[in-house]
């Protein structure tokens, strides 16, 4: 069976390189806000071009705590709108109402699934204060359109980059884009951590010191409490470990555009609609770093099954919408049929750095023989 992701092959790559760290971090003697976060947030803000870095415990935490230090800053109020597209994940819905904001889901590009401008630009109302945009399966949303809008109507930006660490459009990259951005290093992402990590990037100075206070029991001085803070920082484990795989991250991502590029060119199904990379071609891409390869069939269930019986896991990203959640039972009832449809065709086929050619061939060849059933 190629599984879908093959976490243990991926960090056996630099094993050696891990235990090193590891062994750094244990023998330092020093495991919490030290010198391994220190490097690692320089390290990632300069990869991502941006003057500042706060690491925190996880992706949720770097969005929620990003609109609390703006609630902190007076930015933002309890009860301001946020725009948000509607087939998210659902810790880019809960980071708005933990902190008593309103979400605005908005339906998607139908081609790119990620932030619509034209319908962000319609769903902009007088309680309107910011925009998530989510760079969803790793695709960078349509930025320079959604910054137009963003300056126009006085809006902040927030990036939902737990997908898209390295997708850049123009050479700018995903983090250095709007006022501030979330990451995710949850294992699977494409830079994963050995457990949950997250991190903020922003040019802010002010933003940056308020949510690191707000990480640390809400203080930038030990026993001195600036706010009503949380507990939620980046360990020096877990950066140690993140800056060996920074150094690889690139070339893991020009194999995934290559897996990419191969499953595009071969898989000649018209039953599956494959991936649509905005302002770039395949051949050249930058703003997809693909996450995620997402097909999309009104025949899901029999394609999954068919898949499987040929050797290949694949899995759902994601299976119920936002707005069906239980934890969101008021909405229950509201229509967003863009997004129900897709949540209800898409499936994800195996994309990683460490899938060989014949496994690119086999589930190649699998996606094309399902034209025959």
């Amino acid at each position: 069976m190629i599984p879908f992701l093959d976490l243990k092959a991926i960090n056996s790559q630099y094993r050696a390189e891990l235990i090193d760290a590891a062994t750094r971090v244990i023998d330092s003697g020093w495991y919490i806000q030290g010198s391994e976060v220190k490097a690692f947030e320089q390290e990632f803000a300069t990869y991502c071009g941006t003057q500042h870095c706060i690491g925190v415990a996880n992706g949720l935490d770097a969005l929620t705590l990003t609109l609390r230090a703006w609630k902190a800053l007076g930015k933002l109020e309890e009860g301001d709108e946020v725009i948000v597209p509607a087939n998210t994940y659902i810790a880019s819905i809960l980071a708005i109402t933990e902190n008593r904001l309103v979400p605005v889901l908005v339906e998607p590009d139908e081609q790119t699934y990620n932030l619509c401008p034209v319908k962000t630009a319609a769903a902009i109302t007088d309680r309107t204060r910011a925009i998530l945009a989510v760079h969803l399966y790793g695709q960078l949303a349509s930025m320079p359109e959604i910054m137009a809008l963003a300056k126009t109507h006085n809006l902040l930006i927030l990036e939902d980059a737990a997908q898209a660490h390295g997708a850049a459009i123009n050479g700018r990259k995903a983090g250095s884009w709007g006022d501030a951005s979330g990451f995710s290093f949850y294992p699977g992402k494409n830079l994963g951590a050995l457990g949950d990590a997250g991190a903020v990037t922003t040019n802010d100075e002010e933003l940056a010191n308020t949510i690191r206070a707000l990480g640390n029991y809400g203080s930038h001085k030990k026993y001195q409490t600036l706010y009503q803070g949380v507990n939620s920082r980046l360990d020096e484990m877990q950066a140690a470990l993140l800056r060996v795989k920074l150094k690889h991250l690139d070339p893991d991502t020009l194999r995934r555009q290559e897996v990419a590029l191969s499953y595009a060119k071969a898989i000649k199904n018209a039953a599956l609609a494959q991936p649509i990379v905005a302002q770039s071609t395949l051949e050249s891409v930058q703003n997809h770093v693909f996450h995620l390869y997402v097909v999309r069939t009104t025949k899901r269930e029999s394609l999954q099954q068919h898949l499987h019986e040929s050797g290949v896991q694949t899995l759902i990203h994601y299976p119920i919408p936002s707005h069906k959640q239980q934890a969101y039972r008021s909405w229950n009832q509201q229509k967003y049929p863009l997004t129900e449809s897709i949540h209800e065709q898409v499936l994800s086929l195996p994309i990683s750095p460490v899938m060989n050619d014949a496994q690119v061939r086999q589930v190649i060849r699998a996606c094309n023989e399902f034209a025959t059933r």
